[in-house]
């Protein structure tokens, strides 16, 4: 049942979504992305702007276990013989959490709202991958790992992943809106923390990113591909994202602007260092762990899947199934141009020619 937002007051998303109701109009999703406000009721004291030094600074380690868990995900479930593509469980675990967070969406501001920023958009939106899902399925239309196997079978990979990623990730982020909407009332509100808490919570979230850089540094440097570059490049692809989400997505009715063009460049740019780092000639060692970092990194938190699997879920049939395909689409037709030309062309190869250093 769609929802009429001219005559009464917005209830949040996963109020909607739980409750089997779709939002008209799309531009209402951009509270997705914003800290609790007055919306949810909330007294003025307890309301933070979206650009607050409080909420920033809790995107910063928010970011980075996001990034530690979707590679530590993906290093789980990578091996011979894998029944499920890795990025299915990272997709599915992000926009489970995601569920949790929107349904505890007027909780967390009674406690402390920007702590509900830093689940969703922080932590869930930098473990979930939109730029990771589209070479993923780029990457079985062109057979990039050279399988013996028929072109059929590449679509069929591709397809796989396409529609068991969608269906996966917004099936994930409805359980996690029923199973909290069941636990929640058996949990107690805890007190909301102190003046000194809250600035002290601050100043180690600012503090626990800047020790991104001396990690990078100083850390082993086979480190730099596997971690530390991507922890480096974390906190500016979610921020790129937050601004994309507060500032665009409240433009269109149609479908939310500011993750589409947030997905989409972090989709084109993933797809350009894929192709600097198939290059024949040779590249440094630094420079292979650096365009690795802002693949994981900057990429992987510039673009979402839990954020697009709660808008696809809150949009109504037709809007969000188009909204779905425009996404898709734009995402695979990038990719075409950018990584297809140059894999075509023969100037760039499939596979990652970077050599990463291992000492």
């Amino acid at each position: 049942m769609p929802l009429d937002y001219e005559s009464q007051q917005r209830p949040d998303v996963g109020s909607i979504l739980a409750n089997h109701q779709t939002i008209d109009d799309a531009n209402s999703l951009a509270s997705i992305d914003r800290p609790p406000s007055e919306v949810e009721e909330l007294p003025p004291v307890k309301i933070y702007h979206p650009l607050s030094i409080h909420v920033l600074a809790l995107l910063m380690p928010a970011s980075i276990f996001g990034v530690l868990a979707r590679l530590g995900l993906q290093a789980l479930t990578t091996y011979n013989g894998e029944s499920i593509f890795p990025l299915a469980y990272v997709q599915a675990t992000g926009c489970f959490i995601m569920g949790v967070g929107l349904r505890m969406k007027v909780p967390f501001g009674n406690f402390y709202g920007p702590l509900y920023t830093a689940l969703t958009t922080g932590f869930c939106g930098s473990l979930t991958t939109f730029s990771g899902w589209q070479v993923d399925i780029f990457d079985s239309w062109v057979n990039s790992g050279q399988f013996y196997r028929g072109g059929l079978r590449d679509f069929m990979d591709g397809f796989t992943k396409t529609w068991v990623t969608l269906v996966l990730s917004v099936a994930s982020l409805k359980f996690g809106i029923y199973i909290c909407g069941v636990a929640q009332p058996y949990v107690p509100a805890p007190r909301p923390p102190s003046k000194i808490v809250r600035y002290t919570l601050t100043i180690l979230a600012i503090l626990t990113y800047a020790a991104t850089l001396p990690a990078y540094f100083f850390l082993p440097h086979n480190f730099r591909h596997q971690a530390t570059a991507a922890l480096l490049f974390s906190f500016p692809g979610t921020l790129t994202r937050y601004l994309l989400s507060i500032n665009l997505n409240p433009r269109l009715k149609t479908m939310p602007l500011g993750t589409f063009m947030a997905n989409s460049l972090g989709t084109a740019l993933l797809g350009f260092f894929h192709v600097l780092q198939g290059f024949p000639s040779a590249v440094s060692p630094n420079a292979c762990s650096l365009l690795q970092g802002l693949g994981d990194g900057y990429c992987g938190c510039l673009t979402t899947i839990s954020t697009f699997a709660a808008e696809i879920g809150a949009l109504p049939g037709w809007k969000a199934v188009s909204y779905t395909i425009i996404s898709w689409i734009t995402g695979q037709l990038l990719l075409l141009v950018i990584m297809g030309s140059s894999f075509w062309s023969g100037h760039v190869e499939e596979q990652m020619t970077c050599s990463f250093q291992t000492s």
